[in-house]
């Protein structure tokens, strides 16, 4: 039954990708909230073929521009955030590459970085600042890559350096945002399901994907956290500090129940 359900997701996934492509194509020229609806749809529908259910404590914020900032624990993450938040991923530069997935993120508008090359660094933080006072709100993952769920990484501060440099009159809004993946079929997800879920060190892909969808219906909650403003904090360690403290009692808080399974 597993395997069946598996397919026929896959089925969707499919069509979901034959009707994206060619309709996000003509609506990236006009630009605005416009180019934002088909992938925002996109990531909706395939959040509901894959069977995730996505509780939500809090609010994301209506203020723009917005820094969306997240844990990351799996490929999955991109459906949960992308199907509930008008915003454009940053994701680290091999990702454009990618057979598919690659081109989807390019359809998305994704920003792409690289993390590892100081030469670039300041280009990059132009990037965004233009994404950025242009009202587009942007998805960042500022561990840098993804883990099994239970606990929140180190942050990188490093993009945080857009909100250190804003200089318009208004101000730029960062949000905190906890996800975890909190249960399968209704049942409290466990540490044995877990890798799973999460998508992280030398996994391959492929085999992943596979059997996510045989496994059945996952719960992600996410928890919206106050925004900050950049008229309150300046410093990015401090940015990064915040948003680390903060997601991560969220996230020991959601996962209370799994250190004692």
């Amino acid at each position: 039954m597993s395997t069946v359900r598996a397919c026929f997701s896959l089925i969707g996934l499919l069509f979901c990708v034959l009707i994206i492509i060619p309709v996000q194509t003509i609506m990236i020229p006009i630009g605005g909230k416009k180019a934002s609806l088909a992938p925002r749809l996109f990531f909706a529908s395939l959040s509901r073929i894959f069977g995730i259910r996505i509780d939500i404590i809090g609010q994301p914020t209506t203020l723009a521009p917005t820094l969306y900032v997240s844990n990351h624990i799996s490929w999955l993450d991109i459906f949960v955030f992308g199907g509930i938040l008008r915003g454009s991923f940053v994701a680290r530069g091999d990702l454009k590459g990618w057979p598919i997935f690659g081109y989807l993120s390019t359809l998305q508008q994704t920003v792409f970085v690289d993390r590892d090359s100081p030469v670039r660094a300041g280009k990059q933080l132009d990037q965004l600042s233009e994404r950025l006072q242009a009202d587009d709100s942007l998805i960042l993952f500022p561990e840098g890559t993804s883990s099994p769920g239970t606990k929140v990484l180190p942050f990188k501060s490093s993009l945080f350096a857009v909100a250190e440099r804003w200089t318009e009159d208004r101000p730029l809004y960062i949000q905190p945002m906890s996800l975890s993946y909190t249960a399968i079929n209704g049942m409290p997800l466990t540490r044995h399901y877990r890798p799973y879920v999460g998508w992280y060190g030398d996994m391959d892909l492929p085999p992943h994907f596979w059997q996510l969808l045989k496994l059945g219906r996952l719960t992600a909650t996410i928890e919206f956290h106050d925004p900050i403003s950049t008229t309150n904090m300046t410093s990015r360690k401090k940015m990064s500090a915040q948003c680390q403290q903060t997601i991560a009692a969220s996230v020991e808080r959601l996962h209370g129940w799994d250190r004692a399974a």
